[in-house]
Parts: structure tokens; sequence; C-alpha cells
């Protein structure tokens, strides 16, 4: 990446989040806040969701972050033309003054997340303040740049966690006890409440705490990289030398950590099963999916383990044999990564065995929702390749060492809605 221009990027610090004045709907122009949010734009894959979300509301947060158009051109004008008129109509309004923004998520089955959305301070990674984990694909930050770029905004927070439990959590608790900016529950359960924090001295407080820490990318691989290439592109300083993050406390409000499923359309289970030719042990499993993911839990307690879905049944792969990572897993990285479930998927299984490139969208496709997965495999005659989850503690581990995951190894969450606070880059 081309720092040119940016001297700091070579000055040790920690995390630094600055206030800046939110986008936020007018609640008495839309039909209701709910119904003007969205998952992130990565989140959103069925075209049946993307139809869903846009039937909503006219001014549902998805016409901006998955504009539908022809040419990658007019998406982004599409985009760019719709904030324009909303900001004109005044569907969008900029609050009064800068401020970092505390956000709420509950769920009624008991999780509980808060943090801070904020301007941060871009960085790279060899400054180790923010810790990406994952590797990206070009083809998408290309796409969320051109988006940015065309709506001079940053249109969704990515998620970011880092583990203080000190004054900047004492005042987000404490910020949390008064009357909120907005209140809404979406249809997936969770209610959302966003406070605007505008005290210079809480304010203060909360950046020297943050400013001992660094954080790891939970959710938003391809938007950072996407800061880090509009930074360098321009000239500092400049707007974009930041960019809009939610920043959770995990030693506070510990995150969800669930696996990201792969569909293969163009493999049918049987023809899966039979390249494996021995090296994995294969059980056929014909019972719930509920009982056949405690059944994968139990044998990734062991070893390397997956779900194979798509026939009617599950098989659960597990006891690889025992020279297969030798032959297929380059040797010279940690073991910890070479073990991963998912590396193994993506350079044994996928590379490997079934000859199958990760970047072919009409040959892999990354699923969130299990169920989901498991339903389109059998409707469309594919694979569900159902993984477990890794944990957070191996994630920031690998992390801290500079060492990235396979692309779509993680789903941290409750993930932040899109469309409650946007930045303008002209603001």
């Amino acid at each position: 990446m081309n720092t040119a221009g940016h001297p700091e990027a070579t000055a040790p610090r920690g995390l630094e989040l600055t206030p800046f004045r939110g986008l936020r709907y007018d609640p008495d122009r839309v039909g209701s806040l709910a119904a003007v949010t969205s998952p992130p734009y990565d989140v959103v894959v069925r075209p049946d969701g993307l139809h869903h979300l846009q039937d909503a509301d006219p001014y549902n947060i998805v016409r901006l972050i998955l504009p539908q158009a022809t040419t990658p051109t007019a998406r982004t004008e599409l985009a760019a033309d719709a904030l324009r008129r909303w900001l004109s109509e005044g569907i969008l309004t900029a609050d009064p003054e800068p401020a970092l923004y505390v956000y709420e998520q509950r769920h009624p089955d008991g999780m509980l997340q808060r943090g801070l959305i904020g301007a941060l301070r871009v960085s790279e990674p060899s400054e180790g303040i923010v810790l990406p984990h994952e590797d990206v694909m070009p083809h998408i930050v290309a796409d969320r740049a051109a988006l940015m770029r065309a709506t001079q905004a940053n249109l969704e927070p990515l998620l970011l966690t880092y583990r203080g439990n000190g004054t900047a959590a004492e005042i987000v608790d404490r910020t949390a006890e008064r009357p909120p900016l907005l209140s809404t529950t979406t249809e997936d359960g969770y209610s959302h409440r966003l406070w605007a924090l505008t005290d210079p001295a809480a304010t203060a407080l909360v950046q020297a705490d943050l400013a001992r820490h660094q954080a790891l990318i939970a959710d938003g691989h391809h938007r950072w990289a996407t800061y880090l290439r509009l930074r360098a592109e321009h000239p500092s300083p400049s707007p974009w030398d930041h960019g809009l993050v939610l920043l959770v406390d995990t030693a506070r409000y510990p995150l969800r950590v669930r696996a990201i499923h792969r569909l293969l359309p163009g493999l049918p289970v049987a023809q899966a099963l039979a390249a494996l030719d021995g090296r994995f042990r294969v059980r056929r499993l014909e019972v719930p999916l509920p009982e056949a993911l405690d059944a994968l839990a139990d044998a990734a307690g062991a070893g390397n383990a997956f779900l194979l879905a798509g026939d009617g049944a599950f098989h659960l792969l597990d006891r690889r044999a025992p020279t297969l990572l030798d032959r297929t897993i380059p040797a010279d990285r940690p073991t910890a990564w070479r073990t991963l479930d998912a590396t193994v998927l993506h350079a044994t299984l996928l590379d490997h065995i079934w000859h199958i490139p990760e970047d072919d969208p009409t040959r892999i496709a990354y699923i969130h929702d299990t169920a989901a997965t498991v339903r389109k495999a059998e409707r469309d005659g594919g694979t569900a390749v159902l993984l477990h989850p890794v944990r957070e503690e191996v994630v920031r581990d690998l992390a801290r060492q500079g060492i990235t995951m396979p692309r779509k190894s993680t789903s941290f969450g409750p993930k932040p809605a899109s469309g409650l606070v946007l930045r303008a880059l002209d603001l």
C-alpha cells in the first residue's frame, strides 16, 4: 500500500476515535426506523433478501449499500444520486454537532452488545493498531471503493473489537442509562438504541483510554482495505484519513463467533464424497440439523471436521489421513494456521481434492445462515460444506502474529445494523 503523503503512518499510536456529525434518518419522513435498516452489505447475499429490504421502505439503506443497476458505474451513480436526493429532501439529516455514538443491540435470548461508533484513524497492519485476520478479494475492495468515492460517504460501520474493560466501557454504560436518540426493533428480534456522546470531557476520557489499545477486525475486512486504498489516494490531512467503525470492548461484551459456510453449486454430494478417496473418515448422519451440528462440534474438538449436505442427509468428515496436510498445505506457516478448518477446507478440499477456485463466484458461495446453505444445496443439487466456528482467542493470537486466515473464516456478531448512522466525508 502506498503511504506517500502520510508520514504519520510510522508513528506508534493506539486507537484514535474521533467524533463526527452523523447522518441519520428523520423518523418523521420514513415508515419506521426498522424499515430503513439492513444487515451489512455482505450479509444480504440472496436476491429475495435484497428485494424484501427494497420493498420494506423506498428509503431503505440497501439502496445505497447495494444499488441495483446493469453496470458498476451505473450502480455507484445510482447510489450517489439517491444519497444526494435524500439529503436535499431531508430524509437524511446531519446531527448538529460532532459526537461519538454509543450503540446498543439487545436480543430476547439475553445477548447484549454495546460499543462506540466513531471515525477511526486509518492505519496500516504493520502499525499493529488495527489487526486484520482474513484475506480480502480485490474485486470487492474495488467495488466498495467506487461506491465510497461516488457517495463521498462511509455508509455503514465495520465491526472492531478490543479488550479493555476500562474508562471507555464505563462511560459507554453510563451513557446507556440516558434516554436514547433512537430506539427500534428489527425483524430479527434485535432491539437497537443509539446515544450521542458530545461532552468534551467524557470524549477526552474515552479517547485517552482507547489510545492504549489495539483492535481486531471482527467484520468488515473489505471495508477496512477500502479505507486504506482511499486514504492513499488523498493527500493528508483529509477526511479519508478516518473511517466509520463500531468498536466493541469484548472484555465487557463478548461477541458470538459463528462459521461462514460454503456452497458448491456445481459439485453434487456423491461426487464430493467419491473424490475424498479415503482421505477422511466419512460417516452418514440421518438426523436433524441441530444434532448434526452437535456431532460436528464433538468431532472438531479432536481435529479438523466438516459436514457435507445437499442430498437429504449429513456426512461428517473427520480423522483426516496423517500425511494429508504435509502434501497439501505449505509447511512454512504456524501450526495453528495450518490446522485451521478453513485452511484445510481451502488448501486441501477445495484446491487439492475438488479443484474449485475460491475466487470463482459461479462455483463457490459464502453463506452465513446454516439452514439456508443446506436448503440451497438440496434445491440446486450442490454441496453445502458446514464448518465449526473458530474461538476468538485463536483469531486474535494469529492476527497479532500478522497471520491472516483464509477469507470468510469467521462471522462475529451481532453485526451492527446498517442505516442507523452514516458518515459524510464533506461534513
